[in-house]
C-alpha cells in the first residue's frame, strides 16, 4: 500500500478551521414565512410566459411544417415513381 493512501485513510470527518456549519445554518434559517418578491415574480411562470408557452412561441410554425413535410413525403414516396430504372440509357 502506498504511504499516501495510508495518511489519507478515514479518520472521521475533518475539523471545520471556522467553526462555521453550513448545516446548522441551513436548519435554523428554514423557509421564509413571506418573499415580498413572490408577487412580483409570479408573472414570469404563467400565463402567456409559462414553460409550455415559452416553448412553442420560440418555433413558430413548427408544427404545421412538420406535418406538411411529412406528407410530401408520404405523396412523393405514393405517386412520383421514378420510371427509368437501369434501362442503360442516359438522358441528359
Amino acid at each position: 500500500m502506498y504511504p499516501s493512501r495510508i495518511l489519507r485513510a478515514d479518520k472521521g470527518p475533518k475539523p471545520n478551521l471556522t467553526g462555521f456549519d453550513i448545516g446548522k445554518f441551513a436548519a435554523s434559517a428554514g423557509q421564509p414565512r413571506y418573499d415580498p418578491w413572490e408577487r412580483a415574480e409570479a408573472w414570469r411562470y404563467t400565463g402567456q410566459f409559462s414553460r409550455w408557452n415559452r416553448f412553442n412561441r420560440a418555433f413558430p410554425g413548427l408544427g404545421i411544417a412538420t406535418v406538411a413535410f411529412a406528407g410530401y413525403l408520404a405523396y412523393e414516396q405514393l405517386f412520383l415513381k421514378d420510371e427509368h430504372h437501369g434501362h442503360g440509357e442516359e438522358h441528359h
